[in-house]
């Protein structure tokens, strides 16, 4: 969320930001709801004075016996009573509107975020890997003879619908190796906190890590009011709300493995074969709390720690910084990572990694505070680190052999009790 007082105080810029996202005339509602605000408590102050003025006079004029005087101003008390608390609901309602508003405004590009109006105008910044020479026409994960037998998209679909796959044999066990993967080198090389959080939240920190309101269509609520996690950015960046951190505990670096959730609403008729798109998946999440002086050092670090999942697993990629009209809504920044996927001879993303500055943390109250200074809003940062799903998509297209089956990344093999192939027949050995 913005700050009022910066948009009160430098307006145009505000609105130069705003429009880089394909915005305009954002600073002049906030202004005018604002001030109608301010205005409104004003009148009510000065009708409070008057009140109590009014009071103190009826006070005097009782201890001196002067009934009809006393009778006057007690009555001039009660109007002015009711007109105060008429002002001071005005102000509350126009208050939650301009709240209710700035909940709306996405968050303002650095300026070293490059200027697009879609993802053909995002800047690549770094390829690692050559995609591989095949001697025949690679196919599909869903394509491959190994993989079919544990990739069911016909069950899945009679117990949930589309969008949905069940996953067993040789390829859950790949799947599965794949995130503990990702945590243990998380954890044992990047520095990361392991951490285990609900996939159920209020709705307060869905608005916290700005899910909500906008975005309310694209993730699923329970009859009781919880909603279940589109990502654990939500949980874990959310761990901090309303705290008052130390800044010597700064930064905090998290990871988490979940399940997560995802109606995508927005995506009718994209990516409807396969698994690359799914309302259910799991994602190892990778999230940092820090001053904001040393957030986008930190943007640098995360993104590192991402590609380094790849390059273990071998799978080529790119790293792209998005542009302005290709942004999510929080953040300040973003790179994403693409992985080569040679059934559609194509990178496709397979994580995002976003520094969101204080947009997040005003949202959440959460603070941290230096020895003898006074509290500030923390910055923080997510990214996936990696999308498990995707991950294993990249590895079994990536790793295809022209029988149909697939010869898996090395770094896997110790989670696979030293196995190192799917066979054709979906057989892991």
């Amino acid at each position: 969320m913005h700050d009022i007082r910066a948009i009160r105080e430098n307006p145009a810029a505000f609105e130069a930001a705003l429009e880089r996202r394909g915005l305009s005339g954002i600073s002049s509602q906030v202004l005018t709801l604002d001030e109608s605000r301010r205005a409104k408590i004003r009148a009510a102050e000065t009708a409070t004075a008057a009140q109590n003025a009014a009071s103190k006079e009826a006070g005097a004029a009782k201890g001196r016996g002067d009934d009809a005087e006393f009778n006057r101003l007690r009555a001039l008390v009660a109007d002015a009573k009711s007109e105060v608390a008429a002002m001071t609901a005005e102000a509350d309602a126009l208050d939650r509107d301009l709240r209710n508003l700035l909940l709306t405004i996405p968050n303002l590009p650095l300026d070293a975020v490059p200027d697009g109006a879609d993802e053909a105008d995002n800047v690549e910044i770094r390829r690692w890997g050559t995609p591989r020479a095949f001697d025949f026409q690679p196919r599909e994960h869903f394509d491959i003879a190994g993989v079919k037998p544990g990739m069911d998209f016909e069950t899945a679909a009679k117990l949930s619908g589309s969008r949905f796959v069940v996953l067993k044999g040789a390829v859950i066990r790949v799947h599965r190796a794949l995130a503990q993967f990702m945590l243990d080198t998380h954890i044992e090389e990047h520095g990361l906190q392991e951490t285990w959080t609900p996939v159920l939240v209020k709705e307060e920190a869905m608005y916290g890590t700005n899910q909500l309101p906008k975005f309310a269509e694209d993730s699923y609520q329970t009859t009781n009011g919880w909603w279940l996690i589109p990502t654990s950015e939500v949980t874990l960046t959310n761990s901090v709300a309303g705290d008052i951190l130390d800044e010597a505990t700064l930064p905090i670096r998290m990871t988490a493995h979940t399940q997560c959730f995802r109606s995508e609403a927005g995506s009718a008729g994209k990516d409807t074969t396969g698994m690359l798109r799914q309302h259910q998946f799991e994602k190892v999440e990778m999230v940092t709390i820090c001053t904001p002086d040393t957030a986008l050092a930190e943007h640098d670090r995360m993104t590192t720690c991402a590609q380094a999942i790849l390059e273990k697993l071998e799978i080529p990629y790119r790293t792209i910084v998005l542009c302005t009209g290709d942004m999510g809504f929080g953040a300040q920044k973003t790179h994403d990572l693409e992985a080569w996927l040679p059934g559609q001879q194509k990178y496709r993303e397979i994580s995002s990694v976003s520094t969101c500055g204080q947009f997040q943390a005003r949202r959440m109250n959460a603070r941290f505070k230096a020895p003898g200074g006074k509290p500030e809003f923390v910055a923080t940062l997510n990214g996936s680190g990696l999308a498990v799903g995707r991950c294993l998509i990249a590895v079994l297209e990536n790793g295809q052999q022209a029988d149909g089956s697939v010869d898996l990344p090395k770094v896997l093999h110790p989670y696979l009790g030293g196995k190192t192939r799917i066979s054709a027949t979906g057989a892991l050995e």
